[in-house]
């Protein structure tokens, strides 16, 4: 049987929460929402512009329709319905809508979270634990569609913790979530892994009844796997995360390198506030989980994106834990807990998110130049330049994609796989003989690059080429037909 000590009752799980905790929730929207990092990566845009081909198709598309390098190549738009939801919120409400779902998806992970630690916790440590495990997904705090799969993430993992503590599996209804989060993000394969672990562990529990347990937890997994393959890319589609995660190409995007903790210290925060606690306050969990907290910290360590993982899983894993190490509670109403009234509360939370919605609405983003978005540079183009091959800094690929402008390379690096390596070989240790034979391989009309970028400065002196603009965050050159063999800087 499993230990009653590692129970976890949602018998009485509500919205309502001790009016610190409460006040919590509109404050954390509050900060997602008014980021200014929400949109600093380029990636937001393509997939902006992919949600609006979507729409515009009425149809997901398997092969690409926006490089001209790639263009009809297959391409498998894994986050199709998350880009869908960006596209609408974007014709809706402009940048601002963007920002307001991406926020709406942390405030709903952070009223998963709260309600769950609230259970075992008192309102300081529910209100520190949160803003810890918020603080491991600030690294991944963009306008993308892993922050839409985020609550999918946490009422997964509830739905597992929930089963093991009434030691039965969770119900068909609990599959509608693996559909969901298997058409917003990649990130479902994870949801199938801790049902296998989750499994494990309920077998483990039940010597007397093994082979039962083994029985209707394997059925659900396999249910789990077709809810998961209910995407329109099929068996692709559920083996396309491994695949993903298999890239040797990965290790040279930022956001799969080792994590940071001088750029990020929640995680090394957490960490250390985890020994602290277990040293000092007989803080226990069963093996199995032991196993999963461990194999989590592993994933972070080694993944700056992983940090986001931690930072929603392991809370829920350690609320019972950490609550009976803290305040010696088992998850009843305790002395932080009063009645209160749960309609009442709903009332004020939705009031206070829509009066900070309205606050973004009223002052409504705009895009200015950026280290993703050379706007200032496209505008200056005529529409006969911007429509030739060009190549483009990675990061610039997303934006131009928004333009409606075919880029050589951008953030779909599954797409590109090997084919990013010859590109940075071209761009990152810039040779005029390369380049020259680049330009005539793919009919390169001009390029785009930040300006202190060392091709920008080299493409100055490439015979056949001319700077035609120059700001603070882009340099454009163009083809030119005839020069004397050295272009002179505009």
């Amino acid at each position: 049987m499993t230990d009653p000590r590692a129970s976890f009752s949602l018998r009485s799980f509500r919205l309502g929460m001790p009016p610190l905790t409460g006040l919590m929730i509109p404050a954390i929207y509050a900060l997602a929402l008014f980021s200014s990092g929400l949109l600093g990566d380029g990636d937001t845009f393509w997939h902006v512009a992919s949600g609006n081909w979507i729409l515009a198709h009425r149809a997901v598309p398997h092969v690409d329709p926006f490089s001209y390098t790639f263009v009809g190549q297959p391409w498998t738009a894994h986050e199709w319905l998350s880009e869908v939801l960006f596209a609408a919120a974007f014709d809706l409400a402009g940048w601002s809508g963007v920002l307001i779902l991406t926020s709406l998806a942390v405030a709903l992970t952070a009223i998963l979270l709260a309600g769950v630690l609230a259970r075992y916790m008192g309102v300081l440590a529910t209100w520190l634990t949160t803003m810890v495990a918020l603080g491991c997904v600030t690294p991944s705090l963009l306008a993308r569609p892993h922050m839409l799969a985020l609550p999918a993430m946490a009422a997964w993992t509830i739905a597992l913790l929930r089963a093991r503590a009434r030691n039965t599996t969770p119900g068909l209804p609990v599959l509608v979530i693996m559909v969901v989060w298997a058409n917003l993000h990649g990130s479902f394969a994870l949801g199938l892994a801790l049902t296998i672990a989750f499994a494990v562990e309920a077998v483990a529990d039940r010597p007397d009844a093994r082979l039962r347990t083994a029985g209707r937890w394997g059925g659900f997994f396999l249910l789990a796997v077709l809810a998961a393959r209910l995407t329109p890319n099929g068996w692709h589609g559920l083996l396309f995360p491994v695949e993903l995660i298999r890239m040797p190409e990965l290790a040279r995007i930022a956001e799969w390198q080792p994590i940071n903790v001088a750029r990020n210290p929640a995680p090394e925060v957490a960490l250390l506030a985890l020994v602290y606690i277990a040293l000092t306050r007989r803080l226990s969990l069963p093996p199995i989980r032991l196993l999963i907290l461990m194999g989590l910290i592993h994933l972070c360590l080694h993944h700056v994106r992983n940090s986001m993982v931690v930072g929603v899983i392991a809370p829920l894993i350690l609320a019972a834990p950490l609550g009976r190490a803290l305040d010696g509670r088992e998850g009843a109403e305790g002395a932080f807990h009063k009645p209160g009234h749960p309609a009442r509360e709903v009332v004020v939370l939705i009031c206070a998110l829509l009066l900070v919605t309205g606050g973004r609405l009223l002052r409504p983003v705009t895009l200015d130049d950026s280290n993703m978005t050379p706007i200032s540079a496209l505008n200056s183009l005529p529409a006969a330049v911007t429509a030739r091959p060009v190549l483009n800094a990675y990061q610039f690929g997303g934006y131009l994609i928004f333009r409606g402008i075919r880029p050589f390379v951008d953030g779909r690096a599954d797409m590109y796989r090997s084919f990013i390596n010859d590109y940075r070989g071209l761009t990152d240790y810039p040779d005029h003989a390369d380049f020259a034979r680049a330009a005539e391989r793919f009919h390169l009309g001009w390029t785009i690059f930040p300006s202190d970028s060392a091709i920008g400065q080299m493409l100055d002196t490439q015979p056949g080429w001319r700077r035609v603009y120059s700001d603070r965050f882009a340099v454009v050159h163009m083809r030119v037909a005839d020069d004397d063999g050295v272009a002179k800087p505009k």
